[in-house]
Formats: structure tokens, C-alpha cells, sequence
């Protein structure tokens, strides 16, 4: 892996084992979050604090943005660096397109099947889709009709189409882009800032992308080295550790505390990222950080090291991870709500994911193009003299493949 010194120069690296394993958790987690009425989901970290799974997820994606196309700014240019991330954008684009058609077939077919399912219609409040598909279609694909579940992904567009704006201003001057990021948190927490959700209603994005962009710019800073790495002081250490025990209760679990949750909500908005939220996550972050030890050490074993690999394939995995908390829903709703299901249900779906994983690194490693190392000697296909450069056999074959 490259990184980006603090000077701008690159310099070789071992790839951070934290990085993987938090973002692969964090996968793990948002599965458990998104599978309907599943009993699991209230033992995950949104459940005991103010941020929850999405925060680890965009700061682990915005370290690996600026891993990744933090050199390319040094060394292409901005110009060519931001069509590689418009590239990146596209590809996202069509992923979210990709899953959302996936789901809904699939859903549609659980209706077709199972007597009084509409799991389409109230399972991801999806009626306006239902009632007028081909229009609705058409604000889905110019992202004027953002549903709650298929929401993550178009923040990320905006996000991403934020780097190369960012990188210029904090390449030369790093309290700008500090300016920058908390000017535009702080509008849209004011809500002067937002994208429409529904063309029937004032409804904005679930994840406002001016919001969430701090996470994000935060996670990428330390990527980019404009941020040092947090010290590790018994103060930091016992007050991280006090915000984490004080916000436990106050998650909304606690009927005692509701009139100070409510009052708290502002604070804690996910849709605005209130301040109390992101401060809870930098809190965990700081003791996360701790406790994985100098570049990862105490991540070692079979288990953590299978938790990274889903973290490096983060994309294929969540991808496949949306379209399976659906139909693992499905399934729930036709075995039942049971400790056994459910434990089978979410096991089988971490497998699953821990399975694509695998598989889509080891198409990424290209084993095809690896030499053998005994090549077989060229011979005639069907008898005869061997294939010659430039026969009209051979270059057909070089054509088809």
C-alpha cells in the first residue's frame, strides 16, 4: 500500500490491519442492522451510544479514499485524479442501481410466493414505487427519489465528488479545509443544506451527504497524514471511556430518560449528524485505536484475519449484504423468530458474506494470468502441425478471447 506523508511525497507501506478488520465489523454489523425484525439487532453498537455502524464504515472509507487516490493527486495531477474518482462514481452509481432492481425482483417474487406477503410495499415502504414503477423509476435513476434502505450509496456520490475540492484546499492549507468541512456540517445541521428525498414530500436524504462529509474528511485527513496520530494519555483515556458509559444509557433504552433523550435528539440527529454523535464515535475510535495496538498487532488469528478480508472486498460485500438482509428477512418471516432461526439466519448470513468475500479476491488476483510453471509445449489441435504466428486459426482465437 502507498500513503501520503505530510509533505505530499509517497512512500511505501504495509497495509494497516485495522483499517480491514473495523470496516469488515462494521459490514458484519450493518447486516445484523438491515435483516427485518431481526432480535440480533439489539445487541449491536447503536443499541449502547449515540453512532453506530455508519460512522465506522464512512471513517474507514474515508482513510481509504485518500490511501488511495491521495497519490494520485501527487503523482497525475488533479485533473487526472478526479476522473479517476469520477470513475469510481460511476461504478457506484450503477451498483446502487444494480442492488435496488435485485431487491425489489426479489421481494416481488417473495409476494408472488408466499400467500399475503407485501413485503414490497410495507417491507421497505416502497408504495409509491408500487403504484407508479415507471415513474418513480425515473426519479430514482436522476436520485430524486432516494428510499430509506437504498440511501447510503448516493451519499457517497456526493462525498467522493467533495475529495477533489477538498484535496486542493488542504493541500495548501489544512485549517481551510478544516473551515470547509465544519462551515458545511454546520449548515446543514441548520438545514440549509439538503437534497430532496421524494418528489411527493419535503422529506430530505436519510445520510446528508454535508453532514456525514465530516466523518468522512476526518478518517480521510488521517489517511492523508494532515491529521498526527492520536497520543495515548490517561485524560484521553478516561474521558473517552466516561462520554461511552454516559451516552449507554441515554441511547433510548432507558424509559427513565426519555425526557432527556428527547431533548437530546438535536444532538444526536443521524439523518444531520448531531454533534453528540460524532463526538461518541471519535470517543470509540480513540479506544478502538488503543486497543488494537501499534499498526494492528493484537489483530492477529484465524477469525481476525477473516474479518479483514471481508473488510478489503467492502464494496462486493456490501453490495451482496443489501441484497441479503432482504431475503434473510424472507426467511425469517417463513421459519419464525426463534434463538435457533434467528442464531442460523445471521450465522449463515456472516458465511455468506465472509464466502464473497474470498471469492472476489481470488478473482481479483487473477490466477488466469499467472504462468504455469511446466507450460505445455504448443501441439496441433486436431492433428497435424502445430499452430503457427499469424495462421487464420490462431487469430481467430486471439479474437475471441
Amino acid at each position: 500500500m502507498i500513503a501520503v506523508n505530510q509533505d505530499g511525497a509517497t512512500q511505501a507501506r504495509v497495509r494497516d490491519p485495522r483499517l480491514d478488520f473495523f470496516r469488515g465489523l462494521g459490514l458484519f454489523i450493518i447486516l445484523f442492522s438491515h435483516i427485518p425484525k431481526n432480535g440480533w439487532a439489539a445487541w449491536i453498537p447503536a443499541r449502547f451510544g449515540f453512532s453506530d455502524s455508519t460512522e465506522i464504515f464512512v471513517y474507514c472509507s474515508g482513510v481509504a479514499s485518500a490511501l488511495a487516490f491521495g497519490r494520485l493527486f501527487v503523482r497525475a495531477g488533479w485533473l487526472l485524479a478526479s476522473a479517476r474518482i469520477a470513475l469510481r462514481i460511476w461504478q457506484l452509481y450503477w451498483g446502487h442501481v444494480l442492488v435496488f432492481v435485485v431487491t425489489v425482483a426479489m421481494l416481488a417474487a417473495a409476494d408472488h410466493w408466499l400467500p399475503g406477503a407485501r413485503f414490497v410495499r410495507f417491507g421497505l415502504n416502497l408504495g409509491h414505487f408500487v403504484d407508479d414503477p415507471a415513474w418513480m423509476l425515473a426519479h430514482f435513476l436522476t436520485l430524486t427519489y432516494v428510499p430509506n434502505y437504498f440511501d447510503i450509496l448516493p451519499m457517497y456520490f456526493v462525498i467522493l465528488g467533495m475529495i477533489p475540492f477538498v484535496w486542493a484546499i488542504g493541500s495548501r492549507s489544512r485549517g481551510l479545509a478544516v473551515v470547509l468541512c465544519v462551515g458545511l456540517w454546520t449548515l446543514a445541521s441548520f438545514r440549509l443544506l439538503e437534497l430532496p428525498a421524494e418528489p411527493w414530500s419535503n422529506r430530505p436524504w436519510f445520510f446528508n451527504p454535508f453532514s456525514w462529509q465530516l466523518v468522512f474528511f476526518t478518517g480521510f485527513a488521517i489517511g492523508m497524514g494532515w491529521l498526527p496520530k492520536p497520543p495515548r494519555r490517561t485524560l484521553l483515556i478516561v474521558l473517552a471511556g466516561a462520554a461511552i458509559l454516559i451516552a449507554a444509557p441515554l441511547s433510548g433504552k432507558a424509559p427513565w430518560l426519555d425526557d432527556i433523550t428527547h431533548a437530546l435528539r438535536g444532538l444526536t440527529d443521524k439523518t444531520h449528524l448531531g454533534l453528540f454523535r460524532y463526538l461518541h464515535f471519535l470517543a470509540l475510535a480513540y479506544l478502538a485505536y488503543l486497543l488494537a495496538g501499534e499498526n494492528g498487532r493484537v489483530l492477529k488469528g484465524r477469525f481476525a484475519n477473516m474479518v479483514q478480508q471481508v473488510g478489503r472486498q467492502a464494496l462486493p460485500v456490501f453490495l451482496t449484504g443489501m441484497v441479503l438482509a432482504q431475503a434473510l428477512g424472507v426467511l425469517l418471516s417463513v421459519v419464525g423468530h426463534s434463538y435457533l432461526a434467528e442464531a442460523c439466519v445471521n450465522l449463515g448470513g456472516c458465511a455468506i458474506l465472509t464466502l464473497v468475500a474470498y471469492v472476489v479476491a481470488w478473482f481479483k488476483s487473477a490466477p488466469w494470468s499467472k504462468t504455469p510453471r511446466n507450460p505445455p509445449t504448443p501441439g496441433p489441435l486436431t492433428g497435424g502441425e502445430p499452430l503457427k504466428p499469424g495462421s487464420e486459426v490462431g487469430d481467430g482465437m486471439a479474437a475471441a478471447v
